[in-house]
């Protein structure tokens, strides 16, 4: 088993996916313990640290990499399943940033409200106790929330020379702030060009579904993944893999076109894998799918199809790969 480690000078974070020349070259079946920053660099420590006086856009979620992947092509596919995901620090910080989230005026959408106002809550995280504690800031209520780790932000390069701001989901992956992303997933990704040259970044210690005011619990994560190319197989959008579903994903706006984008990739795939009649899966879907809402804040909107695989044809997606990255997962936990 070949053990990459590898922590990231600020000086070499990614503020974009795609344009970034890569950090390290890794091989199909490498596990891989990275550490990565927050979304705001680290800046944001206290309820004075509101993002207009410690953050400069665009230099929010900063990613750790690129990884060139050897062997990997455009048409390929490259699966990233997350052994652990455990926070590195005991807090964690949300706020409200001007123009941004769900329930305010954006630079999209125009009123002539004032933008809300920046207030920081710093959360406390206990990973021993398996917890996040929420503290109101204008009154009393208090609660200990359940951990759940996740990343906001996978993808690899996009296709055609883009290079995409790491606030950006789409079919490269990206921003796409899914709690599904959380350790025993596996992510699969669309390789666009030589090396598929993925990052990772923006860690959660929890998120609601849709992150509402766009902000989640930000902290830095220290991350073990293992990789693997599933070659020939185009994936044209990020789906995921878990234990009890297959899941797709779609980045758009408007939210309706991220609901079409995840549940026609759902029928897709169902037809690639699973042998269904394109109409037998639609309908199929349309009796089994759960569709929750990854963000409705980021540039696109994100939003899930799960199907879960106990109502599916028995067959193993892209070839048993989810399993055997759990065998590899396994064999390094041992090994510790």
């Amino acid at each position: 088993m070949n053990v990459i480690s590898y922590r990231p000078d600020p000086s070499e974070f990614a503020w974009t996916f795609g344009g970034a020349p890569p950090v390290l070259k890794v091989s199909p079946g490498d596990v891989m313990e990275l550490w990565t920053e927050d979304a705001f660099g680290g800046k944001v420590r206290g309820p004075d640290d509101v993002i207009s006086k410690v953050v400069q856009f665009p230099f929010v979620n900063p990613q750790t990499g690129p990884f060139y992947v050897e062997g990997a092509e455009p048409g390929d596919t490259l699966a990233i399943h997350f052994v652990s995901i455990e926070p590195s620090r005991d807090w964690g910080a949300s706020t409200l940033v001007p123009l941004f989230g769900a329930l305010s005026s954006t630079h999209q959408t125009v009123t002539l409200q004032d933008p809300l106002p920046e207030v920081v809550w710093i959360y406390e995280v206990d990973p021993a106790e398996r917890t996040v504690t929420y503290r109101a800031r204008a009154g009393e209520h208090t609660v200990d929330l359940p951990l759940d780790p996740m990343h906001g932000t996978v993808g690899v390069a996009p296709a055609n020379l883009e290079t995409r701001l790491s606030l950006v989901p789409d079919a490269h992956g990206g921003n796409m702030d899914t709690p599904e992303m959380r350790a025993g997933t596996t992510c699969y990704l669309g390789v666009n060009v030589q090396g598929a040259l993925f990052s990772l970044g923006d860690g959660h210690a929890r998120q609601g579904e849709g992150e509402t005011c766009g902000v989640a619990v930000e902290t830095a994560m220290d991350t073990v993944i293992t990789i693997d190319l599933v070659k020939g197989r185009t994936t044209p959008w990020p789906r995921l893999e878990n234990d009890g579903y297959i899941i797709t994903t779609g980045s758009a706006r408007p939210l309706e076109d991220a609901f079409r984008i995840a549940h026609g990739e759902m029928v897709g795939w169902l037809c690639e894998e699973y042998r269904l009649d394109k109409l037998d899966a639609y309908q199929f879907l349309t009796q089994v799918s759960e569709s929750p809402l990854a963000n409705v804040c980021d540039p696109n909107y994100t939003c899930l199809a799960k199907v879960p695989k106990r109502y599916l044809p028995r067959a193993e997606a892209y070839g048993g790969t989810h399993a055997k990255l759990k065998e590899i997962a396994a064999e390094y936990r041992k090994a510790r």
